[in-house]
C-alpha cells in the first residue's frame, strides 16, 4: 500500500467555506420563495387538524 499524503489544512477550510456558501445560497433561495406566502400558517398542508370535511358513518347490518 502506498502511504497516503496528508492533506494540507487549507483544503479542509476551503471545503468548509464552500459548503457554508452553498448553504447560504440555499437559505436565500428558500427565503425568497416563502416570502410571498404569509406568516404563521405558511406550510404546504392546509387544514391538517380538525374534523374531516365529510365523515363516513359505518352501520352494522342487522337481522338475518
Amino acid at each position: 500500500m502506498a502511504a497516503a499524503e496528508p492533506e494540507p489544512e487549507g483544503s479542509e477550510d476551503e471545503l468548509k467555506r464552500k459548503f457554508r456558501e452553498a448553504l447560504e445560497r440555499k437559505r436565500e433561495k428558500h427565503a425568497e420563495t416563502t416570502a410571498g406566502r404569509g406568516g404563521k400558517n405558511a406550510g404546504k398542508v392546509h387544514g391538517a387538524h380538525g374534523p374531516a370535511p365529510s365523515r363516513r358513518s359505518f352501520r352494522r347490518k342487522s337481522g338475518g
